[in-house]
């Protein structure tokens, strides 16, 4: 049931019953977020144990499909069991996919364990925007988005560094031990903290929507294939099929009993479906900093693995930053933000197109500021329309979709990514000439993102300024 609360400051969150809960869905924010970078760190020491070198990159994929899947369940899920027990149920998940890669002879186990990690992963990041709206009153989400924001800041420095300490003493296995260990303590921990809430009635005998979890692995197939086919034409056409079948799961899912997304998922004419749209785009463009930024500081500029990947690490900490500033802000900069956010996000992609090259690197730091800042002033309060604007009896599955949603952007993003990269001669191999190009054309060619998540960012004030009065009504 929902704290109410009369103080709007951060002391709220301090009040026993809301801090503890908020000290349970960071943890698993933390345990989600921090494992995808320690098993990054820990990838070359598995494959020199086990093998399986060649399918290194089936690791993640494995792991970022599964969290799709299981993010777009969690409203039936949680329909169907409740939110404390698909929360508990995630944490166990995890760590028996850690018990899995720790006990792993081969390569094809340790994806097999990343794939049931990956299940857990997505449900506790998708359970934790519903668990939000569920406990924490309205004025406090943009504050508790702000918190989650510094959590995945902080798994940016420490998650490479732990799983670098077990890489360096040889105890890569110690790992996911640890990782099993942490996971039952936060499913213990939930299971007392969180509230207790009863399973809908609507969903007693939920059926399984085994044709739209299919198509949703269907999509992200296509996508992987996309990530590691050459030639432009090839990963065209694998993009364009994934888009295809997602947009087939859709029409199917929008006919369906049991909805797995809101049923105004994507639609111009509704706060959640305008704000849907602006997380997808908003998630694309936060993409391919992340991915190729490293490759062109280091091969341009010479500069060490680990310098580079701080660097772009500080499009987080820029993020987290931004976040935790404007969550006290009044509803009017929080409409100027929605708009002006993703504007911020695209000067930057500019910046570092324009700047990438020729330097110096040090000149690329505002520019990677910009983007954290863009997103982080913007991502809260677009969350937060898309909570409220949900229809009844969807709430739910709305809360949900913002991390389903955002995890088949960063997937689109690396896709597309690829495609612009090997166009500009990547394909090829690293050599300075296509470096040079794929430096200036992969930031340039998502510009066209964030401005349109900013058009569409209008439309989602639009949208709430014309439901203003009839809440004020209500609310009388």
């Amino acid at each position: 049931m929902r704290e109410e609360v009369t103080e709007a400051g951060w002391s709220a969150l301090l009040a026993p019953r809301l801090a503890l809960p908020l000290g349970v869905l960071l943890g698993g924010v933390l345990l989600h977020s921090m494992n995808v970078l320690v098993t990054a760190t820990l990838l070359p020491s598995i494959v020199a144990d086990v093998g399986g070198a060649n399918l290194m990159s089936w690791a993640t994929t494995a792991f970022v499909a599964s969290s799709i899947v299981a993010a777009t369940s969690t409203g039936v899920v949680s329909s169907a069991v409740g939110n404390r027990r698909a929360f508990c149920a995630g944490a166990v998940i995890y760590a028996a996919g850690a018990v899995l890669c720790a006990l792993a002879p081969s390569i094809g186990i340790v994806i097999a364990g990343r794939f049931v990690q990956g299940l857990g992963g997505g449900l506790i990041s998708a359970l934790a925007y519903i668990l939000v709206r569920n406990i924490f009153p309205e004025v406090l989400w943009p504050r508790v988005f702000g918190l989650f924001a510094g959590v995945w800041s902080v798994s940016v420095p420490t998650g490479p560094l732990i799983g670098g300490l077990f890489a360096a003493y040889g105890n890569w296995r110690g790992a996911f031990f640890a990782i099993t260990g942490v996971g039952g303590l936060l499913a213990v921990a939930a299971w007392f903290i969180l509230p207790a809430n009863a399973a809908s009635g609507d969903v007693a005998k939920p059926k399984v929507p085994g044709l739209r979890v299919a198509l949703i692995c269907a999509a992200i197939a296509l996508l992987s294939l996309a990530s590691v086919s050459m030639g432009p034409a090839s990963k065209s056409a694998f993009i364009a099929a994934a888009i295809g079948t997602f947009v087939l799961m859709f029409r199917i899912d929008r006919g369906a009993s049991v909805a797995l997304l809101p049923s105004d998922a994507f639609s111009l004419r509704s706060e959640t479906g305008a704000g849907l749209w602006m997380v997808l785009l908003l998630s694309i463009a936060y993409t391919p900093l992340a991915i190729y930024a490293p490759l062109f500081l280091q091969r341009l500029h010479g500069l060490r693995p680990m310098t580079a990947g701080y660097m772009v690490a500080g499009t987080s900490l820029a993020w987290t930053a931004a976040a935790l500033t404007v969550a006290s802000l009044s509803d009017e900069w929080r409409r100027r933000l929605i708009v002006s956010g993703p504007i911020a996000m695209a000067a930057g992609l500019v910046g570092v197109g324009l700047l990438m090259a020729p330097g110096p690197a040090a000149a690329l730091l505002p520019p990677i500021a910009s983007i954290g800042i863009g997103i982080g002033v913007c991502w809260a309060f677009i969350a937060q329309r898309i909570m409220t604007g949900a229809r009844h009896g969807e709430e739910n599955i709305a809360a949900a979709s913002v991390a389903t949603v955002q995890q088949a952007g960063i997937a689109f993003g690396a896709a597309i990514a690829g495609l612009v990269a090997n166009a500009n001669g990547l394909d090829d191999g690293l050599h300075p000439s296509a470096i040079l190009r794929a430096a200036f054309w992969v930031p340039i060619a998502f510009v066209v993102a964030p401005l349109a998540a900013s058009m569409i960012g209008l439309r989602l004030v639009a949208l709430r300024s014309s439901r203003e009065p009839t809440i004020a009504v209500n609310k009388a």
